[in-house]
């Protein structure tokens, strides 16, 4: 048994932060720990949320569980560094975000009805954002859609938040429309030669895409990740049958994978 005061600590979350508090120690603590700050431990922040995602996407239950405690030691981490400048602690986040729960689910804590959607309830969930952004004199549409989310994520924000004052397209089949637009509109930048032209345009069609998965509520990171997915499956499929014959894919051609493709594609839908 030993003497360190570490293990005084009742388990769990208290435990938790004083382990952070002593990483974070400017005598005794990790040198690299300490020598970090918001910007530097933010990329780490969004890199566990996007492993949490990626263990419930496999079923990895086990997994799961040390990745949640691997993004909680994140929010842990935050907090210390806002106790550390006087911003914040971990117990104030948490009790704003129990505020903010509360404040939110009236049907749940309050007096208001249960007897609703759950489309009503984001609907309201909206309502009460958008007053909250009114208190804290955000008044542009558009002012608090975070900067820092991966770009595909926050353009259906971004076109989420002017859709609720009206500017948008009316259905899908607009959308369409557009697309078909931009794409001709890439195609005359791509045959023009202008590299920056090219760019915008790519760009102004990956951004009316999102639109169309916000159309047809589809989350458009979700099925980008399952084509992902089934890209990386038809692949190792190809690179099996060919490592069957002892060959790897630099060894076939196009035509001689595209066909095993199509072949792992149809064994799909057996």
């Amino acid at each position: 048994m030993t003497d360190d005061p570490i293990h005084s600590v009742a388990d769990g979350m208290p435990r938790l932060l004083e382990v952070m508090r002593r990483l974070r120690d400017p005598e005794t603590g990790c040198p690299w720990d300490i020598e970090q700050d918001f910007g530097t431990i933010a990329p780490y922040t969004i890199e566990e949320a996007y492993e949490v995602a990626d263990a419930i996407e496999r079923e990895a239950w086990e997994e799961l569980e040390g990745e949640l405690g691997d993004l909680l030691l994140q929010v842990v981490y935050h907090g210390q560094m806002g106790a550390e400048a006087g911003h914040f602690d971990f117990d104030s986040v948490a009790r704003r975000i129990v505020a903010k729960m509360i404040a939110r689910h009236p049907h749940v804590f309050g007096t208001e009805s249960r007897d609703k959607t759950a489309e009503d309830q984001t609907r309201d969930w909206e309502v009460a954002k958008a007053a909250e952004r009114a208190g804290r004199d955000q008044g542009g549409v558009l002012d608090d859609v975070a900067m820092g989310l991966p770009a595909l994520l926050r353009a259906v924000k971004l076109q989420k938040r002017a859709a609720r004052v009206g500017f948008d397209w009316p259905d899908a089949g607009a959308v369409l429309d557009k697309i078909a637009e931009e794409t001709a509109e890439l195609i005359e930048a791509r045959d023009g030669g202008d590299r920056e032209h090219l760019y915008e345009e790519f760009g102004d069609l990956m951004f009316v895409m999102a639109n169309l998965a916000r159309h047809l509520k589809i989350d458009p990171e979700a099925a980008l990740r399952d084509a992902n997915a089934k890209f990386t499956r038809r692949f190792r499929a190809v690179e099996a049958a060919l490592a069957a014959e002892g060959r790897q894919p630099e060894d076939s051609d196009l035509a001689e994978m595209d066909t095993l493709w199509d072949a792992a594609k149809a064994a799909e839908k057996v």
